[in-house]
């Protein structure tokens, strides 16, 4: 059973866009320099989340409007034999850089967007990147993959644009959150990771089981006490794709807390739409910017953040392992999708289909993470 199950986990939390949102061309032929025309001049660029680009295919365009906005376009070989797809956006006054994780059902065309946006209204220089088998990655998505393409993301920081460990947030968004603390439970002097929407666990998503099982995809749980560096959680509390509880939980093991952001009546793919989301965000970074590498877990522990945090969100996101949630229409197509969520149980039961079925299932019902 704990084949089938893993196997049913897994297939449920990688959803590529397909067709992908972007192209890859070589705007330099001198150089090698890459481009990618769909995020080119589009109007309010900046905010699109569709990958609808309005810039045509001209690859000189493609390249003029990068250089304005500091992008820069990469391929990277993993570890694993995979080439996957990055983009570097600069910012002139940059005080860390973000290293991004995102979820699932989005590529980099679909996130470019609030990539630009992020490192515009944080001041950091952002480095986005694709899973295999994601957008113009090659390979297959699996999660010893993605924890390969998160390496070779971080290892470009270091030597292609030298940036030391202690300047690097890691940014984990969804399915995103595996990836992100497990580089971040091996890397003790980061300065900080970021958690939006994250899960305990791929089977944690599907069943409410109470321990962690070898069969298991992404133990969260089980990582996030390597984590030395503060950790920002931010989660929904009318996520009905990874209910809240995962991310209370999460921040419940953390051994340096922020303050937590649990956004009353946020979902799961609508976080940026609160103002206080940004706001907390740059609350976050500039705190690190004020603070020694190694804070004391204390103080950041007790950092003030009451404006955003009150006792009544907090109840409105206490933990309801034992409900079962009904998949909604998704209300955006550039993030995460719906997943369902399978009657209560104490253990994993048997799957009520066979894994040959799921591309089907999923794909009428939408039900994706």
């Amino acid at each position: 059973m704990g084949g089938v199950t893993s196997t049913i986990a897994a297939r449920f939390a990688f959803f590529p866009p397909t067709p992908p949102s972007y192209t890859v061309v070589v705007a330099d032929a001198a150089t090698g320099r890459l481009a990618i025309p769909e995020i080119s001049h589009a109007p309010g660029r900046r905010r699109r989340r569709d990958g609808a680009g309005a810039g045509g295919g001209d690859p000189s365009s493609a390249a003029s409007a990068e250089e304005e906005d500091g992008t820069e376009v990469v391929r990277l070989r993993t570890r694993r034999g995979n080439e996957i797809v990055g983009v570097y956006v600069r910012h002139a006054r940059a005080s860390a850089t973000m290293l991004y994780s995102h979820g699932n059902a989005a590529d980099l065309g679909q996130m470019y967007g609030l990539f630009v946006e992020l490192s515009k209204r944080l001041r950091v220089n952002l480095f986005g990147y694709d899973y295999s088998g994601y957008g113009r990655s090659t390979g297959k998505p699996t999660e010893c993959n993605t924890y390969a393409d998160i390496e070779a993301a971080y290892n470009c920081l270091k030597e292609k644009y030298g940036v030391a460990d202690e300047d690097i947030i890691l940014y984990g968004q969804s399915v995103g959150s595996g990836p992100t603390i497990d580089l971040a439970s091996r890397l003790p002097n980061l300065r900080a990771v970021v958690l939006h929407s994250p899960i305990l666990s791929g089977l944690r998503v599907l069943y409410p089981v109470k321990r962690t099982f070898w069969f298991d995809i992404y133990k969260n749980i089980d990582k996030i006490g390597l984590v030395n560096c503060p950790v920002l959680v931010i989660h929904g509390t009318s996520d009905d794709v990874v209910d809240c509880s995962h991310g209370k939980q999460l921040w419940e093991h953390c051994k340096v807390k922020y303050s937590p952001l649990w956004l009353s009546g946020g979902g799961h793919c609508n976080l940026e739409l609160y103002p206080d989301y940004i706001r907390h965000l740059k609350k976050f970074v500039s705190s690190l910017n004020k603070k020694s590498p190694k804070p004391d877990p204390k103080e950041i522990t007790a950092k003030d953040d009451n404006d955003t945090t009150s006792k009544a969100t907090e109840a409105a996101c206490s933990e309801k392992p034992k409900e079962a949630a009904k998949c909604s229409q998704i209300s955006r197509k550039s993030l995460d999708s719906r997943v369902g969520k399978s009657k209560t149980v104490d253990v994993p039961e048997k799957p009520r289909m066979s894994s040959d079925d799921i591309d089907k299932f999923r794909r009428r019902r939408c039900l994706v993470w």
